[in-house]
């Protein structure tokens, strides 16, 4: 099967990746009923980012807080997969990923190998961490061997790396370095630098200090137009989600101006 995935490409441009982020999911504590909804809106702003050009697409169940510790709802990964199939039905081409929270990283893997996706967002690869839903465990063998036998070399694994809602005092005797390179020794395709929480930028000394060492760098949280230019430099992928939103709320709607502003900001840092 061939990649259509971001870090199995060698184009050194920056790629960017708008989220899809579901309204709440059957299984969630704010499921409301129809699932007609929750297609509708993620169709419309799937459409929206593929208009304005984006690279990439990710899906996420970000509404369905509070989240499960490392599993999801057998009726939220159907639902997951009911959407990712449809997005794929009209985005043949676009490279698209998903993620299922909290660090449900196994059930993200077999909706992409079931839908036809590129990627998976995995928060729990190496290491450990605690998180609001309590400590969640690295699971890199267990993914990577569930990856081999489900024939999916080709869908690529992005790790998040001391990851935002976090605490990190289990590993703080290791740098974001040290903790990167135990990712890329457990063989993450990419690692992921986030803020401290959802909307806010990682420091760009963060950035720095893992840029030369991965070769395939994702920025998951705070890209704005203040920003972007900056992270683009030094990372190979940009996952957008709040600044793309009516008011920069990731809770709100997908805002078509805000993303075709994004976008325009990244071309011109290209050209």
């Amino acid at each position: 099967m061939a990649k259509r995935g971001f870090l199995a490409d060698s184009d050194a441009r920056c790629r960017f990746v708008g989220c899809l982020h579901l309204l709440p999911l059957p299984g969630s504590a704010g499921w409301a009923g129809g699932m007609a909804a929750v297609r509708e809106r993620a169709l419309a702003e799937a459409q929206i980012y593929a208009d304005a050009g984006a690279d990439g697409l990710i899906l996420e169940n970000t509404h369905d807080v509070p989240y499960l510790r490392a599993q999801a709802e057998p009726a939220t990964i159907a639902a997951m997969a009911a959407v990712a199939a449809k997005i794929r039905d009209e985005h043949p081409l676009l490279p698209i990923g998903i993620q299922v929270l909290a660090a449900a990283d196994l059930a993200a893997l077999e909706i992409a190998v079931a839908c036809d996706l590129d990627f998976v967002r995995v928060e729990g690869f190496a290491y450990a961490h605690v998180a609001d839903e309590g400590v969640i465990q690295g699971n890199a063998g267990r993914l990577l061997r569930r990856r081999a036998h489900l024939l999916a070399s080709h869908v690529e694994v992005w790790a998040d790396i001391k990851k935002k809602h976090s605490a990190h005092a289990l590993t703080a005797d290791l740098s974001l370095s040290e903790f990167a390179k135990g990712a890329l020794f457990c063989q993450a395709d990419g690692l992921i630098v986030t803020g401290d929480a959802t909307g806010e930028p990682p420091a760009i000394e963060s950035l720095q200090a893992v840029s030369g060492l991965a070769g395939r760098l994702v920025v998951g949280s705070g890209v704005n137009l203040q920003n972007i230019a900056e992270f683009a430099r030094l990372a190979n992928v940009l996952i957008v989600g709040s600044e793309c939103k009516e008011g920069g709320d990731w809770r709100g709607a997908v805002a078509r101006n805000r993303v075709r502003a994004l976008l325009r900001r990244l071309a011109e840092k290209s050209q």
